[in-house]
């Protein structure tokens, strides 16, 4: 695959892309000063054709480079995400690059918008989740000349660097794991999974993985919300009350299998010879409990530790393949 780096956009290409002079495009971009209504079209028009960010800081800044590493990551109550900023902070601060962070909430149109906010300040690089932008923010990444870098995702084509793992791969081997110990009546319990894209990913690889074995899922609860222990608990809930016959569940994450595992508990089920959970992350917390959770481990400090260091390293575009690891546990 090869990767390409594209110069920042200039206001000068904007001026000239929409034939006005450089003045007129900033006295648009500011929306200060005498300008036309068509004019404005043009110059917007160029703007958003061209993906040109405004240049917001100090030209002493610009040009002796800039120090800030923003972030733009879907949720800081998800522990993943924490835990990539702890991992590349560490890193950046050693060498005195200051880290900044804006939240989506898995909003592809809120990403964009934030991600322009953070663009206007030249970062030395923009780190984002997965591969999976709108147009918009594809366009300005690309337009942008400083780094990007998309975390925890290698399922796709990077725009510059990638730091990560295969989330196929993983709901892959989480399939392969419970038909390997038996168990045949699989169900799945799970977020929303159009927002969090990698969720998705390894969702549809479970399921086709159990298709692949002649087993295919039994049922499902997706719930519209955002992942949270208590989510899980009500997911599973649903789940067993239309099909009372499983004998393993998915969940999408480990916050959510806490919460199936919270049910179980007060519900009298049996875990794992009534019930197998089986989650994703491998957080502390799913190896503090009575059993240890069954998941997938993910190297989420790694992830955020890599990927600053090859922003200070100024390294060439490239996909680094970090992996998870399978976590037996006792819950399946």
């Amino acid at each position: 695959m090869e990767f390409k780096h594209q110069a920042t956009v200039t206001l000068a290409e904007v001026a000239e892309a929409a034939g006005v002079g450089e003045s007129t495009v900033s006295r648009v971009l500011r929306n200060h000063g005498s300008f036309s209504g068509r004019t404005r079209e043009r110059v917007m028009a160029a703007v958003e054709r061209l993906g040109y960010v405004p240049n917001r800081i100090a030209g002493t800044l610009a040009s002796t480079g800039s120090r800030l590493v923003a972030f733009v990551i879907p949720s800081l109550s998800n522990i993943v995400f924490p835990d990539v900023l702890r991992g590349a902070s560490a890193v950046l601060e050693e060498n005195r690059y200051q880290a900044v962070f804006s939240v989506t909430d898995y909003d592809p149109a809120k990403e964009e918008a934030l991600a322009a906010a953070m663009l206007a300040w030249r970062p030395a690089a923009v780190m984002l989740a997965g591969y999976e932008h709108t147009e918009g923010t594809a366009k300005m990444l690309r337009a942008s000349g400083c780094r990007v870098v998309e975390l925890l995702d290698l399922d796709g084509d990077p725009l510059d660097i990638a730091v990560g793992f295969s989330n196929r791969a993983a709901g892959q081997e989480s399939a392969a794991f419970l038909l390997r110990r038996g168990y045949r009546r699989i169900g799945y319990v799970g977020h929303d999974l159009d927002r969090d894209t990698r969720a998705g990913k390894r969702f549809l690889s479970f399921c086709e993985t159990l298709e692949a074995n002649g087993t295919p899922l039994i049922a499902r609860e997706i719930l519209a919300s955002a992942s949270s222990v208590e989510n899980g608990k009500q997911g599973l809930e649903r789940l067993l009350a239309r099909a009372t016959d499983l004998d393993a569940v998915y969940f999408s994450n480990d916050d959510m299998a806490l919460g199936g595992y919270f049910h179980c508990l007060a519900q009298g089920i049996a875990i794992p010879s009534q019930l197998a959970i089986f989650g994703y992350n491998g957080l502390d917390i799913g190896r503090a409990i009575p059993q240890p959770l069954s998941t997938i481990r993910t190297p989420r400090v790694a992830t955020g530790q890599i990927a600053a260091q090859l922003v200070i390293a100024n390294a060439p575009p490239q996909a680094i393949d970090l992996g998870f690891e399978l976590i037996e546990g006792a819950t399946a």
